[in-house]
This record gives C-alpha cells, sequence and structure tokens, in this order.
C-alpha cells in the first residue's frame, strides 16, 4: 500500500522497510487474527508467508517487530494515512449515493471504550472509581463514521479521550474531545457537506455552536429531560395530530409510524427545529405461533434536533437519517469488538503510542473489509449458499492463504498437483 510506505521513518537500522512493518500490521486485522500471536503462527506457515507476500508484494514482519515500530512512530502519522484514503473516495465520488437529502454526508459520532487495566496503564488514562472504592483505568476514543443505510461504518477521524499530563482540575471528557474532533474533520474535509449524527449527549450550546462556525448540518437525538426550555415549547405539538403518516413491513414486522415537526423553536440565542417520530409495531403473524409473552403491539418513539427545515417531503428521509447513528453501535464497534477485530484486546500493553497505533491500522483494515464483503465475489457466495457467512469466508480465505502455494510448488515439481511418493 503506497500510502504506508510514504510514512516517516525514524529508524538507523532497517531490516524491513516501513511500508512493510505497517503492511503486517494491518494484515492482521485484515485477515481477522485475534492477536499478535496468532498472525506469528500463521507466519511460521511457509505459505502464509509466500502467499501474503504475493498478495500485497511485501514480506510478513515479526509481530515484535511489528509492535517495536508501532510503540516508537507517532499515531498522528498513521491518522493522515487513514484520512487521506477516506479523502480520497471522496475525491472519486464513491460515496455520492450515500448522502442524506441527496447532499449532505452523514457522519455519526460516538465514543467507546478500547481497553481498561486495574493499574495505571500510563499519565492519560482516565479513572472511573466504583462505590466498593475499586479504581478501572482506561482509555475511550470519539469515532466520527461515515454510516450508510446499507451499513457502511467508515472511520473518518478519531479523537483519543484522555488526560493531559501533570495536574489538572477535571479529566477530558467527550464533548472536549469533540471540539477537538471537529477542528480535525475540518481540516482535513474542509468542503465536505456534513450532516452530523449524535446522541442524547449532544444538544447543548457548544455542539450547536460548532456545527454553525463549521457550516455543517446536525441530527441530535433529543432526550426528554434535556432543553427544558425546548420541552416546555413542544407540549402543544405533541398533542397535535400527525403532519405525516406512512406504513410498512419489515423484517415481520407490521410497522405504522407517526410524524410529528415543528421548526424555529427557540432555544436561547437560536432557533433549532424538531422531529418526532411514533412507532407501532405488530407482529406480522398469527397470534397462536407468538411467544406467550409477546405483546401485541409495541410502541417505540424517536425525537430529534435539527437545524435541517423540515417539511411533510423531507420528514422521513431526516427521521431515518436520525436513526443511521446506531450504525456506529451496530455495524461499527460491536462489529470491531465481536466479529473478528478484537477492538478491545490489549495488542500493545506498556504503550500508549503502539495502542493508538494499533487502533487505526484496525479502523483502516475494516474500512478495506467492508469494500471487500460487498464485492460480486461475495455476494454471489452468500447468495449461492443460504448457510454462508462472511466470518466463515474470511476462515476460508486463510486457509487458502496457507495452502495455495504449497499445492501449486507440488503442481510444479510433478505436473499433476500430487506430491511425489517417498523413495
Amino acid at each position: 500500500m503506497q500510502e504506508l510506505s510514504c510514512v516517516p521513518d525514524f529508524r538507523k537500522r532497517k531490516e524491513y522497510a516501513i511500508g512493510e512493518l505497517l503492511m503486517g500490521g494491518l494484515g492482521m486485522f485484515l485477515f481477522r487474527q485475534d492477536s499478535r500471536n496468532e498472525i506469528n503462527n500463521k507466519r511460521r506457515e511457509a505459505g502464509f508467508s509466500k502467499s501474503f507476500e504475493r498478495c500485497f508484494g511485501t514480506r510478513l514482519a515479526h509481530g515484535d517487530s511489528i509492535a517495536d515500530v508501532l510503540c516508537r512512530l507517532n499515531p498522528d502519522s498513521l491518522e493522515e494515512v487513514k484520512m487521506n484514503l477516506m479523502a480520497g473516495l471522496f475525491e472519486q465520488k464513491f460515496l455520492r449515493k450515500h448522502r442524506l437529502l441527496d447532499k449532505y454526508y452523514p457522519l455519526a459520532v460516538d465514543a467507546t471504550g478500547v481497553v481498561s487495566f486495574d493499574h495505571r496503564h500510563c499519565p492519560q488514562c482516565l479513572t472511573r472509581t466504583s462505590k466498593n472504592g475499586q479504581t478501572t483505568y482506561f482509555h475511550y476514543v470519539l469515532e466520527a463514521k461515515l454510516v450508510t443505510s446499507d451499513g457502511l461504518c467508515l472511520s473518518l477521524a478519531s479523537e483519543w479521550i484522555e488526560n493531559p499530563n501533570g495536574e489538572f482540575e477535571k479529566q477530558d471528557c467527550e464533548r472536549k474531545a469533540f471540539a477537538r474532533l471537529a477542528a480535525k474533520l475540518k481540516k482535513h474535509y474542509p468542503r465536505l457537506p456534513v450532516c452530523i449524527l449524535a446522541d442524547g449527549l449532544y444538544p447543548y450550546e457548544g455542539a450547536f455552536d460548532i456545527c454553525q462556525g463549521n457550516g455543517w448540518k446536525y441530527i441530535f437525538v433529543l432526550k426528554d429531560n434535556t432543553l427544558k426550555s425546548v420541552q416546555e415549547d413542544l407540549v402543544l405539538p405533541r398533542r397535535r395530530s400527525p403532519k405525516k403518516s406512512c406504513y410498512h413491513v419489515k423484517g415481520g414486522l407490521r410497522i405504522a409510524s407517526q410524524y410529528r415537526f415543528e421548526n424555529g423553536l427557540a432555544y436561547k440565542k437560536r432557533k433549532v427545529n424538531w422531529i418526532e417520530c411514533v412507532e407501532a409495531r405488530t407482529r406480522d403473524m398469527p397470534r397462536e405461533r407468538r411467544p406467550a409473552k409477546e405483546k401485541d403491539t409495541e410502541t417505540h418513539c424517536f425525537g430529534y434536533l435539527t437545524n435541517l427545515e423540515v417539511e411533510g417531503g423531507n420528514v422521513i428521509a431526516l427521521a431515518a437519517g436520525g436513526r443511521l447513528r446506531w450504525k456506529i453501535e451496530n455495524e461499527g464497534f460491536n462489529t470491531q469488538k465481536r466479529g473478528g477485530y478484537e477492538l478491545e484486546h490489549k495488542f500493545c500493553r506498556t504503550s500508549l503510542n503502539g495502542l493508538k497505533n494499533y487502533y487505526t491500522l484496525l479502523q483502516i483494515a475494516h474500512a478495506l473489509n467492508q469494500f471487500v464483503e460487498r464485492s460480486g465475489v461475495v455476494r454471489e457466495q452468500l447468495k449461492t449458499h443460504s448457510k454462508e457467512t462472511v466470518k466463515n469466508i474470511w476462515r476460508m480465505l486463510v486457509a487458502y492463504m496457507i495452502f495455495a502455494c504449497e499445492q501449486e510448488h507440488f503442481s510444479s515439481r510433478n505436473g499433476n498437483g500430487i506430491p511425489p511418493a517417498p523413495a
């Protein structure tokens, strides 16, 4: 990968090029190996190493050599690589079809835990003390991911939530990190039309100012106990008849949706717009076939604040855009934690730089794998075999990497692919 080869190399003795070492770290996540030891075990297989070199044009270095470089490499260098790769997708207009209202790219913003310790890992650790007096030390990261209705979840920028060196009055938090993340996004994607999607933590004056200053649109979750002045203005709109209704069937559910909205609500010195969607979900099956405790109909309510003008023609699209925020939880963090990438695994226990660099390589690998999994070859495989899974396809790929070169070696020796009989 050319971008990896351009990372500044700080070493004096160089058995491997910097691109080879970074490609080795990336390969661990590309093939969903759950630890450094696991990829080292694959490396000992001659067939896997040869296949790796043939596929990527680089040798596969030992995991300890890779870790040594990642512990000393400035994390900003790899973060720059990731953002350049994502910027290239926008320049090629590859993601235009996923825009909200055919204009804005939906960016979900949320934080997740990466690792935790029962001792202080580094001076930047966040801390939490339980009621029984036990202190946990952990690292959180704030993500801005492009999310789409068909399940893409691509990391555009990451900002670590960490305490500064020396003394401080309050720990770092998600809101402080959002200001830094927004500055990073604006710097690297200055002309990108963005709509920020975020949870109930974000309807506050600082987030509104940041979005307004950067010329961004937003759709924030509105909880019942936030922004009291706005909630008071919503008493009458909530009692009025729905302004838009629709009905559809999805996943065995009959869903009747009712939408209410109000523009120009006053909040301090600004105006905000409100959307509410109330869904009544009914199981599309006879009552006798349902579990005994299952209700006939379940009702769910979703409320949002936005600076986009709401009307009958776009309220459904805007409400659906607000709900895209869940993609960062499911297709994003949950997949990376439980889908073979082992996000919460301690790939580097002693170095904060190493921890950050492994995390960035994971984000790049996850983005690449998402495009592979949406390729025609994989989709045809999943379509042909109803019980096939993406996870099993990756297992078969690793097996192919191990045995393909050996098979070709046998074929070249006796012309029929069968190893010669022993003398």
